[in-house]
């Protein structure tokens, strides 16, 4: 069994940051030879940050995180509002984002984040790495 790993990339509050996690994910998939996860985690992660980019206005980070059998991924963001998903979200152009993590992720939750003014959430979703 690999060793238990753990990355964390702050983020600022701009749309290109969400390409920039896709892209540092991608390389630590490879490093740890997980491309199976490639795909299906730069679209979560696509997903988890757009959301946090575009409803917030504070900075965000993406953590990923393999300990045995599963791979963590997740979004921090300054807004402590709960993240919901809805039927007619389907239809619209946005706001499909956690019905795409509850589709693809094999799990996925959320919690408030207490902290110095800023706490806000943490949005995190779990795929095997048997995939």
């Amino acid at each position: 069994m690999p060793s238990p790993w753990e990355y964390t990339l702050y983020i600022p509050n701009d749309p290109r940051s969400v390409r920039i996690g896709r892209r540092t994910l991608r390389d630590i998939l490879t490093t740890h030879d997980l491309p199976a996860l490639i795909e299906p985690a730069e679209l979560l992660a696509s997903e988890l940050l757009s959301n946090a980019v575009r409803h917030t206005k504070g900075p965000a980070a993406l953590k990923i995180r393999r300990s045995g059998p599963s791979f963590r991924l997740g979004a921090w963001d300054t807004d402590s509002t709960p993240p919901t998903t809805s039927p007619a979200a389907l239809r619209d152009e946005y706001g499909r984002g956690l019905n795409i993590v509850d589709a693809y992720a094999d799990d996925w939750g959320w919690f408030k984040v207490n902290g110095n003014g800023n706490g806000g959430k943490y949005i995190w979703c779990e795929l095997s790495c048997d995939r």
